[in-house]
């Protein structure tokens, strides 16, 4: 466990925290320092949790995983936060199941060019993405229209402007108490979940 602020082990939480650190256990058992790092209030990580598994793993999501994790990605490097981009970045690549194609994006995404991989809706995306991150006080209604002129109905875009919104949350906390991975494991999926 790695931050700037204490975290509370599971041999130290009373009854209220031990409850919390069970909602937010991972498929791997283990409680992620992304979450941990609320154990001094377990109300935020309640909400925290609740919030995550709303915006990225809802089953009435309709954007691919892949692109959902590309874009929580995207959202990380424009942050600059090592932490969501270490564990989305490996969700997105194991999902995009093709490492030529997850090496281009990666490098794209990096160089701040989507425009280089992709196209159609994923590019409107990727660029609503950008804008919504960087410069949201300069938000336009011209920007959801781009996105339903590449296709995306009202549905998919708020998919994406909750997943957008949920990373910049999330970095900033990450960012601002100093949360690595240490002690984590890295990525949703295991290496034992891999074909």
């Amino acid at each position: 466990m790695s931050a700037w602020i204490s975290m509370i082990s599971d041999a130290d939480a009373d009854e209220n925290l031990l409850d919390a650190l069970k909602l937010a256990r991972t498929p791997h058992g283990t409680v992620d320092n992304v979450m941990r790092v609320h154990s001094h209030r377990p109300n935020t990580m309640r909400g925290h949790v609740a919030l995550y598994r709303a915006a990225l793993h809802d089953n009435t999501n309709t954007l691919p995983t892949w692109l959902q994790e590309t874009i929580s990605s995207y959202v990380s490097i424009l942050n600059n936060c090592d932490y969501s981009l270490a564990n989305h970045w490996a969700n997105a690549k194991h999902l995009i199941a093709d490492d030529s194609k997850a090496d281009a994006i990666e490098k794209a995404l990096h160089a701040d060019s989507p425009e280089t991989v992709f196209e159609g809706a994923e590019l409107a995306l990727m660029r609503y993405t950008r804008k919504l991150t960087a410069h949201p006080g300069q938000m336009q209604q011209s920007d959801v229209t781009d996105l339903k002129n590449a296709g995306l109905d009202d549905g998919q875009i708020l998919e994406a402007n909750q997943i957008i919104g949920y990373f910049n949350y999330v970095n900033r906390l990450l960012n601002g108490l100093g949360v690595t991975t240490d002690g984590d494991t890295v990525g949703y999926y295991s290496n034992s979940d891999k074909k």
